[in-house]
């Protein structure tokens, strides 16, 4: 069967977050306290939609960085809780936090980490302006590490996530969208934060420029392996693994990977078809499953997926700078995970 052989696609390579997980569990478990901290409000509204998002799980990837390029880098000892790299941690969790929020408003999206989204219980408006708000809690807690170039890192970040984002939207339903401007779209998007994390951290730990870039290679380099299976999941994937329905990019016209790789491979028979549904949005229920059939059988979703993992190798060789122990493996782990996420 089609789904099957996506399945297979997508669980490929071997990797785990759990690790990582474990290592960082007394670190984490102090930058989750001062998130939940950082979050109140004498506003009831500003906790309690920040909460629903927040307190929806996940596995915190960025923060995780955060610690784990600060440790790795040979910073403190864990769990000691008064780090500046768990303060940096839980500005870039607040980052990240604020994106979605604005994003969903943007994409009118339904679920978001398998819940509903916030804009759709508290509208458009409230979400953008907590959005704003963990905006302003994430500086506030960047200023407190008294470190220039930390703020320097993640403000840029800031910056280029919200040029990503304008980007995509501006070219979001451009069928002749190229390969190259795609990856500019998602290195700004989505890997520019994981890069920010782990450069932050390792800032934290006041290792050397050349171990601190090494660092923020691994992160883009993670952030576009995560971005490009990501892409892939929504179409060889299911709504429990995503958090998010299957098939929204392609119900939004969005022009990622998969989609633009199947287009070009596409015969005349198949441009109709994209040009309506993708251009025109003019979708029908039986348009999902077709679109998937044709990305599935032209070898769109094999060459994301493998794309997917040539940045997860390149991840995972920036790291080759460092000695091995767990926190090296840990990391290097994390990035085959990244692409074996199960359909």
């Amino acid at each position: 069967m089609v789904l099957d052989a996506a399945a297979a696609t997508l669980a490929r390579q071997p990797g785990s977050v759990d690790r990582l997980v474990r290592l960082a569990a007394a670190d984490m478990g102090g930058v989750d306290r001062l998130i939940t901290d950082r979050m109140q409000s004498d506003v009831p509204v500003i906790p309690a939609l920040a909460e629903h998002l927040i307190a929806a799980g996940g596995k915190r990837l960025r923060p995780l960085l955060t610690v784990a390029a600060a440790r790795l880098s040979g910073s403190g000892q864990e769990g000691s809780g008064n780090d500046h790299c768990l303060k940096l941690a839980a500005a870039v969790e607040f980052i990240h936090t604020a994106t979605l929020l604005h994003d969903d408003v943007v994409d009118g999206s339904q679920l978001r980490r398998g819940k509903v989204a916030a804009h759709l219980i508290w509208g458009a408006a409230q979400s953008v302006l907590v959005g704003d708000f963990l905006f302003a809690r994430a500086f506030e807690l960047m200023v407190e590490t008294d470190s220039m170039r930390a703020l320097q890192i993640l403000a840029q970040a800031s910056r280029v996530i919200a040029e990503g984002e304008v980007l995509q939207l501006m070219r979001s339903h451009d069928l002749n969208l190229s390969q190259a401007v795609y990856l500019e779209i998602i290195a700004a998007k989505t890997a520019e934060l994981f890069a920010a994390a782990a450069e932050a951290g390792a800032v934290s730990a006041g290792v050397d420029a050349e171990k601190s870039k090494a660092l923020r290679d691994y992160g883009m380099s993670l952030g576009l392996a995560f971005q490009l299976a990501d892409d892939a999941l929504d179409y060889g994937g299911a709504t429990e693994t995503l958090g998010k329905n299957a098939g929204d990019d392609f119900r939004e016209g969005k022009a990622t990977l998969p989609l633009l790789l199947a287009i070009a491979r596409s015969g005349p028979r198949e441009a109709e078809f994209w040009e309506r549904a993708i251009g025109r949005r003019e979708q029908t229920e039986a348009d999902f499953r077709r679109a998937r059939e044709l990305i599935i059988g032209t070898g769109a979703l094999d060459a994301t997926l493998d794309l997917a993992a040539e940045y997860a190798d390149k991840a995972k060789a920036a790291l080759s700078i460092f000695p091995a122990n767990d926190w090296r493996e840990s990391l290097e782990s994390l990035a085959d995970f990244a692409v074996s996420r199960r359909a």
